[in-house]
């Protein structure tokens, strides 16, 4: 039989399905409702709740295709992606699950059934592994799982490993156990015959792969080190959809399956030459595309997109990277990535339904970082030419090789390219020390050191009663104190709350514990695994006795009347620029709200105006707030509810309506529009190709900002002495002034005009260093910049440096022509920041052009010194 990805993928769920599991979806790829995490990086992530034991599983059994990736933290598989042919980014996890029913016999017994009878895997190159035991934890060899592989396979075939490969720890804490993994061995007979593949098991062996884990979690690790049985024993399994395809297609790689042949055939189009599988570059940049377009593809149709932090900087230099193996490996100087969404969709659109919907919007985006990140590439290109032209030490210092990565985001190996290109080395001795110092600056700065819990109840907890109280007497479940950024504070879960978690872009509730005559203060809820974790920075001095938990009313409810208010907002955007409007992400605070939506143009003046006045009329109609708490979720879809983009629902879920609007929404809202008060946008612009976002205020913001605004009308009419004719008076004063700006202008123009030509005979007769520094009187540093910007149009070997002040404002600006930027180890930008200090002040620019501003002018003399010294350099 031939298998598809898709065929293969679809016999496990069958086969599982017909051994009475639940067939549940993917979870999203885009975590967040764990700090922990900020990808779903394995099978069990989105059941970490039930293995903890803080949710009662809603089956016994599951089965699944989890969407996964692994690009930071503990499990980073970036820097192998295209160097073997077996890892990824992005891949499918398919995984089957018991919650407190089956162990290990019935998930060995049913892994061996399904491999060598439904897909007619070779037994005789499977081998399977086992845990050996550990001293340290006390722990013999898993005899037990031993027992049953006999029953299946040769003794010899049975290896036994020790903790690194065979026993699986979620982290430092918390749920773990012993696993075994069947392993294929896909090398020829010839070679089978030659070697023992037992012995290249875990040996990183190319053809000798790990297809399949088997973990049996039945030990909860604490924070001293020691082990403790599970309330529950339970079953995880994770097999590689991509591994297995390779094995059951026949191919010599994972990248030779058909899920990324369509990929490399488009990209071998775009590139004109054939992928040949070697272990050439260029070979390995179709493999690292290949890879890296899937996991931006889906992280895009999950609803992440690419910023300077967090998850978004992850997937920013994913993308990055993708696009300069493209420019360095295969030529390709002009965006290409969007043109390979087409053909992954062709293979993973049926599975996975969100990256048709998302199309439009993944390409775009794609093709906007990508026009932005070319342009930085060649600011790099020109900042290592210039390098490679001045230096004579026959190699690129390690710290230069640095700020390549760092700030034009070359990677090393494209240095040690166009290094070797001009006979130099690169000091990797010196390069790697300083990506160390990075890692480490990383490692602290996101360092959080947590203490076991302190358990009082071990009933079921985090029952929110936000919706109905903001006040009630309940008890704390449990407590830990926990170490961030150097920071101590104490987290509480409660038998029950009214404080609402962070979650859908409603940020959490702020309140008080008290208990007896003790009172702290809770600065921040969340989620986290399923349970809603109350932030202080204080112990109660009795958690034992009942506790009064309540919420600050004021906070809660500037939340909530901007929350409605984004409701109302998300409809009246579908009513007036059309039903692509989706929701891709929002804030809402107690001051404002945010919202991003899909739109792929400029909002104008009068279509805002339009929408606010939406939002105003829906205010003023005095809806009434309707809800259904525990709707089926096909029942929800039947009456039209709008889902929150990138998020994950169980059957049921809570619908809440005001008027035509209706949407899936956990939050807080008001009982009555009316109560909203009023509405005001008050920017709206881009975040992204295909992505809006409007920032608006209501509640108390709104008041407040009326109350502002008719003050300074207020204080406006009285300035111009007669509020009856102050528009007439403003107008008669906005003619006057421009009639003196095109003045000043004229004379501008003719002052300019006579410097530049005064620069320019200064710079003829500096024939050598064409070099000038001008300290020039009382003139704006705008005016400054366009005339050194006109000097080293005319004369490209220019290096100019202008100053003057004005009143108590210092301008400085730097400029340097074309001819003459290469042969320079600096540039004005560069010279720019670090000359601003010294005039207390800042700024920038472009390599060629750059100004900064300041306010002091004692400080001038030293920055001209240091200005003149960078650049003679």
């Amino acid at each position: 039989m031939e298998w598809s990805t898709s065929a293969i993928r679809n016999a496990f769920l069958e086969f599982f399905d017909k051994k009475e599991h639940e067939i549940v979806s993917s979870a999203p790829i885009v975590i967040k409702d764990d700090p922990t995490l900020m990808f779903t990086n394995a099978g069990m992530n989105q059941f970490k709740s039930i293995f903890i034991g803080n949710e009662n599983a809603k089956f016994d059994r599951v089965v699944d295709s989890q969407k996964c990736l692994r690009v930071s933290g503990k499990h980073n598989d970036l820097e192998e992606v295209g160097r073997d042919h077996y890892h990824h980014t992005m891949f499918e996890m398919l995984g089957n699950w018991s919650f407190g029913d089956y162990f290990k016999e019935e998930a060995i017994n049913w892994a061996w059934e399904l491999l060598t009878s439904v897909y007619g895997l070779d037994s005789s190159r499977m081998y399977v592994s086992i845990f050996s035991g550990d001293e340290e934890m006390k722990l013999g060899s898993d005899n037990e799982a031993k027992g049953v592989w006999k029953k299946h396979i040769a003794n010899d075939r049975i290896l036994e490993f020790g903790r690194k490969e065979n026993f699986w720890e979620m982290g430092e804490i918390g749920p773990c156990g012993p696993c075994s993994e069947i392993h294929y061995d896909l090398r020829s007979k010839k070679d089978r015959e030659s070697s023992d593949g037992a012995a290249l098991v875990n040996a990183d062996h190319p053809e000798v792969i790990e297809i399949w884990n088997l973990v049996f979690m039945q030990y909860n690790r604490l924070e001293n080190g020691s082990l403790e049985n599970l309330k529950s024993r339970h079953i995880d399994t994770g097999m590689g959809l991509e591994r297995l395809a390779r094995v059951l297609q026949n191919a010599n790689s994972n990248y030779e399956i058909d899920v990324f042949k369509s990929i490399i055939d488009e990209l071998s189009q775009i590139a004109n030459q054939k992928y040949l599988g070697s272990e050439a570059l260029y070979d390995v940049a179709y493999r690292v595309i290949a890879d890296h377009i899937r996991t931006i593809a889906f992280t895009l149709a999950d609803g992440q997109l690419p910023s300077n932090n967090g998850a978004g900087y992850v997937i920013r230099r994913v993308l990055r990277r993708a696009i300069r193996y493209g420019y360095s490996q295969l030529d390709i100087k002009v965006p290409f990535l969007g043109k390979l969404i087409d053909p992954l969709i062709l293979e993973m659109g049926d599975a996975y339904p969100e990256l048709s919907r998302n199309a439009e919007l993944i390409k775009k985006v794609i093709t906007e970082e990508e026009k932005t990140f070319l342009a930085t590439l060649d600011r790099g290109l020109m900042r290592i030419g210039a390098y490679i032209k001045n230096t004579n030490q026959g190699l690129i210092e390690g710290d230069f090789a640095f700020e390549l990565l760092d700030t034009y985001g070359f990677p090393i190996d494209l240095t040690q390219l166009i290094a070797s290109e001009s006979g130099l080395s690169v000091d990797m001795v010196g390069f790697s020390k300083e990506l160390e110092k990075q890692k480490i600056r990383s490692r602290a700065a996101s360092k959080a050191e947590f203490g076991d819990w302190k358990f009082l109840s071990i009933d079921e907890n985090s029952r929110f009663k936000g919706y109905d109280h903001l006040s009630i007497t309940t008890h704390i479940a449990k407590y830990r104190n926990v170490k961030v950024k150097g920071k101590d504070i104490v987290q509480y879960v409660l038998a029950e709350t009214p404080f609402y978690a962070e979650s859908g872009g409603q940020v959490g509730d702020k309140g008080f514990l008290k208990s007896g005559d003790s009172t702290i203060g809770i600065f921040d809820t969340k989620k986290e695994n399923g349970e809603i974790i109350h932030y202080s920075n204080s112990l109660l001095e009795n958690v034992s006795i009942e506790i009064t938990a309540s919420v600050t009313k004021e906070f809660r409810t500037s939340v909530t009347k901007n929350h409605t208010s984004t409701h109302l907002l998300h409809k009246a955007l579908k009513d007036s620029l059309g039903i692509h409007v989706e929701q891709k992400g929002s804030l809402v605070t107690s001051n404002k709200l945010r919202f991003d939506f899909s739109h792929f143009e400029k909002i104008t003046a009068l279509e805002l105006e339009n929408i606010e006045d939406k939002v105003l009329k829906q205010i003023k109609s005095s809806i009434d707030f309707e809800e259904w708490r525990e709707m089926p979720i096909n029942r929800a879809k039947e009456m039209g509810a709008m889902a929150l983009f990138g998020e994950k629902y169980g059957d049921e879920v809570r619908v809440v309506k005001f008027g035509d609007s209706i949407e899936l929404c956990g939050g807080t809202h008001v009982d009555n529009s009316s109560s909203i008060g009023g509405f005001k946008i008050l920017t709206e612009g881009s975040v992204a190709s295909g992505i809006r976002r409007i920032e608006a205020i209501s509640g108390p913001a709104y008041d407040e900002y009326v109350k502002g605004r008719l003050k300074k009308l207020a204080d406006l009419e009285d300035l111009l002495g007669d509020p009856t004719k102050a528009l007439e008076i403003l107008k008669k004063l906005k003619s006057d002034l421009a009639m003196a700006e095109s003045l000043v202008v004229k004379f501008s123009d003719n002052e300019k005009s006579t410097l530049c030509g005064s620069i320019l005979s200064e710079l003829d007769n500096e024939v050598n260093s064409k070099f000038v520094v001008k300290e020039l009187d009382k003139i704006e540093g705008k005016i400054l910049k366009e005339i050194a910007h006109q000097v080293i149009e005319k004369n490209d070997e220019a290096i100019i440096v202008l100053t003057s002040s004005v009143e108590d404002k210092v301008s400085f600006v730097v400029g340097i022509g074309k001819s003459r930027l290469p042969q320079l180890n600096t540039d004005a930008n560069k010279v720019i920041k670090v000359i601003s200090a010294e005039i207390q002040g800042g700024g920038g620019g472009q390599p060629f052009l750059a100004m900064a501003g300041g306010k002091n002018k004692k400080g001038l003399k030293r920055a001209l010194e240091m200005s003149i010294n960078l650049l003679r350099s």
